[in-house]
């Protein structure tokens, strides 16, 4: 019988999953989904398929949340209620501002320190040109909110049409707290206002930390050490705290998931064990790419994957195609050419960094680019798919 030559590669399918709440057993759930689906759609399960379940389900089933008043609390037992420096927070409403509101309603005064131009994550107040014809010096120069507003005005965000300077004055307000802005890229700055701070930076949380504390800061914190236990029964997240977290409803946030590393490793065995086959199973958060248009950088959680099966530890091991047929076998072509590459990709060494024929090839986490692939894939709006099913992305041209 003739061998037909593969003609597809890598995979990515969105599965679709009922609407989970509180107390769902994930792991029976997720199973019996990506089974069914792949009877419906008539695929089967290969090893070293990847399994990816978006944190949200995570949290949800776990019952993750906490309160607006729960964060407040928190807030007032470890920075004592009176003027904190908020500083480096992001623009967002779904991520930060109910944040800002348990923040604010556990203090009586907040001197909020926004990053300018842009927030760490790429959302802009200003764009550079604003920012040079303006003769301002971001790196050095601290504006107060009168010195912004006359240098700028008042700015919107180019996708939401929020004026978040605004917003966030206005939300700690309605918390019954006093509110100063000022505008500044240096940690340091927010210490002539306020000597208890809570650095809301993302990536750059531990060196911000650590300036501040260098600087002679009387507290700090960042949001990865608020709600890092249950304050009156309500969910925590040990590691990371308030990082990961969505907005809930007005009152309530849903935080990252906590300790998910046995769900995968259930599910790897579940499948293992209906099927025969040897999977990988990871949950993911925010993809790790950034959109050229809006410069945002999507990654606002603190990783795209809190937990992940053994087999996702590592980055690609890969060869450049077109360098091997432009270099190496660049006087072949056609089967000569395909069986020269399929045998160099064959016995390729099991390292190749360093190597020039492994130049220009990924050289990223496998959790972060299988971790932004099932993101664009599932999306965060109406698909239903918060499971995603990546097929052959180990393999390659040889297979």
């Amino acid at each position: 019988m003739e061998n037909k030559e593969r003609r597809v590669g890598c995979v990515s399918r969105g599965i679709r999953l009922p609407i989970i709440r509180q107390g769902d057993h994930l792991a029976d759930i997720v199973t019996d989904s990506v089974l069914q689906a792949a009877e419906s759609e008539g695929f089967s399960l290969r090893d070293r398929d990847v399994i990816a379940i978006t944190e949200s389900i995570v949290a949800r089933a776990q019952g993750n949340y906490c309160s607006v008043a729960d964060i407040a609390a928190d807030i007032k037992a470890k920075l004592g209620g009176g003027t904190i420096g908020v500083i480096f927070p992001i623009l967002s409403r779904n991520r930060f501002a109910i944040c800002l509101r348990g923040i604010a309603r556990g203090a009586r005064k907040i001197v909020l320190m926004l990053s300018y131009p842009s927030d760490e994550v790429g959302n802009h107040l200003l764009t550079w040109d604003q920012v040079d014809e303006a003769g301002v010096d971001p790196y050095t120069d601290v504006l107060t909110l009168e010195e912004y507003h006359r240098l700028f005005g008042s700015t919107v965000h180019e996708f939401t049409g929020v004026d978040y300077v605004k917003y966030y004055m206005d939300l700690v307000r309605a918390e019954g707290a006093e509110v100063e802005v000022i505008f500044a890229n240096h940690p340091q700055a927010i210490l002539s206002y306020a000597d208890k701070v809570l650095t809301c930076d993302i990536h750059t949380r531990k060196r911000t930390k650590r300036i501040l504390e260098k600087a002679g800061a009387a507290e700090v914190y960042s949001l990865d050490g608020i709600m890092t236990t249950s304050i009156n029964g309500c969910g925590y997240n040990e590691e990371y705290g308030l990082l990961g977290s969505n907005k809930s409803t007005e009152e309530t946030i849903k935080l990252f998931p906590n300790r998910c590393q046995p769900l995968v490793e259930e599910i790897q065995n579940r499948i293992l064990q209906a099927t025969g086959k040897h999977v990988e199973v990871m949950v993911y958060g925010d993809g790790a790419f950034k959109d050229p248009q809006g410069k945002i950088w999507e990654l606002a959680d603190p990783v795209v994957s809190p937990a992940f099966t053994n087999g996702l530890i590592g980055t690609p091991n890969e060869l450049k195609l077109k360098y091997l047929a432009d270099n190496d076998f660049a006087n072949l072509s056609g089967e000569a050419l395909k069986d020269a590459i399929t045998a160099s990709i064959m016995k390729k060494n099991e390292d190749l960094k360093g190597k020039m024929a492994s130049e220009g090839t990924t050289p990223r986490q496998l959790t972060d680019l299988l971790g932004s692939l099932c993101d664009l894939t599932s999306g965060s709006g109406d698909k239903g798919t918060p499971v995603v099913l990546v097929q052959g992305y180990f393999d390659n041209y040889s297979n």
